[in-house]
């Protein structure tokens, strides 16, 4: 996958290069040819291909999560413990 994105990204400095210094190009002209043929598409490609590997940390972070968790539901009801160790909220008397 780098290799692709440096290939590419020499290609279009060589793209900025040759707009910058024919007889009709601009600096901004090469400056957009960076922009718009380079950084735009490789970071879509390297968001792309990056993809999977995030799909498998994600994946990996729920498996030590639900590892780590002690109760056997999976924590999804407080046990009878902390239910009486609650302190109850004080109010104003009306």
């Amino acid at each position: 996958m780098y290799l692709v994105i440096l290939a590419w990204g020499y290609v279009v400095a060589m793209m900025a290069i040759a707009e910058a210094m024919s007889p009709n190009g601009t600096l901004m002209g090469a400056f957009f040819t960076l922009l718009l043929y380079g950084a735009g598409p490789m970071a879509l490609v390297v968001y792309l291909m990056g993809t999977p590997l995030r799909r498998q940390a994600l994946r990996r972070q729920e498996a030590a999560k639900a590892a780590a968790s002690d109760t056997p539901d999976g924590g999804a009801e407080p046990t009878a413990a902390a239910e009486h160790s609650r302190v109850p909220p004080v109010r104003k008397e009306p």
